[in-house]
């Protein structure tokens, strides 16, 4: 009989935590930070349609760096908890630091399994509040961490260069214009010290906005929005948030849960995973 194959938990953690750095290292990198109006998402992303930023709740975004089918089957498994935990409860109950917990369990779980790959994936939950100081940004990492950010945080590719350019250029409470494209001179930082030009054709841009009348605070900008933004053009951060006429999917109605004592996010987590698994296109983003 053969012996085992011996690898101690330190070397096998190490291992792992190299093999997911390295895949998410080769991907765009994501930048969220606040602005005097809320919080501004900039990504660069190839794909006009497998997103890096979308909305999780009414008042809360999501953004990832990684491989697209993990961390959009994380992003559909938050949606509907968020859903189900408002159903249950209230609208009020459902919180980024309560998601990004369930987000760090699951991802934690994962990561220390022997069996299995890790998740190629980091994420930021954030959540505009009434005011300023009310704002949540978070950082859930592949293996399971949550750290809390206030001003800017950065994911994926070169993040350490990107989080260097706007330690030097972020300004306190900046204007949307002035944010954007201060994300945008950031994340031409490729970490060689040299600057490149980020095309803008490529850019995916979003927002929470504080002062939307809508409960849902969540918007795309696009097209000539973003270029007026880039120009610096005379009131072109109201002309960016002002409603347009752009049609929102309307919330999806959950279905009615069995009744439970206590709802468990890492159930329902599982559970959507399992759903979506073998439904998604797979790639990095």
């Amino acid at each position: 009989m053969s012996t085992p194959f011996y690898v101690s938990p330190e070397q096998l953690m190490k291992d792992r935590a190299d093999f997911v750095r390295k895949n998410i290292a080769r991907v765009g990198s994501v930048v969220v930070l606040n602005f005097d109006g809320g919080i501004l998402f900039v990504a660069e992303n190839r794909s006009r349609v497998l997103h890096k930023i979308s909305e999780i709740y009414d008042r809360i975004g999501f953004a990832a760096a990684g491989r697209y089918n993990e961390f959009e089957n994380l992003r559909q498994a938050g949606v509907r908890l968020a859903d189900t935990r408002g159903y249950l409860y209230d609208r009020r109950d459902v919180s980024a630091l309560g998601l990004a917990n369930a987000y760090a369990q699951l991802l934690g779980n994962i990561f220390s399994e022997s069996g299995g790959k890790p998740y190629e994936a980091e994420l930021v939950i954030a959540e505009v509040g009434d005011r300023a100081e009310q704002d949540q940004i978070y950082r859930v990492t592949y293996d399971g961490s949550v750290t809390d950010f206030s001003g800017y945080v950065v994911i994926g590719g070169a993040a350490d260069a990107v989080t260097a350019a706007l330690e030097e250029t972020y300004p306190e409470n900046p204007t949307l214009g002035v944010a954007l494209r201060t994300a945008v001179a950031a994340l031409g930082q490729s970490g060689n010290g040299e600057p490149r030009e980020v095309d803008r054709a490529l850019l995916e841009v979003a927002v929470l906005d504080r002062d939307r009348k809508q409960p849902r605070k969540f918007r795309r900008l696009l097209g000539n929005q973003l270029a007026s933004l880039f120009e610096d053009e005379p009131g072109a951060d109201a002309a960016a948030l002002e409603e347009n006429g752009e049609e929102h999917a309307a919330p999806a109605e959950p279905a009615e849960p069995a009744a439970e004592d206590e709802l468990d996010p890492n159930d329902l987590i599982d559970e959507a995973l399992d759903d979506n698994r073998d439904d998604e296109s797979t790639g990095d983003n």
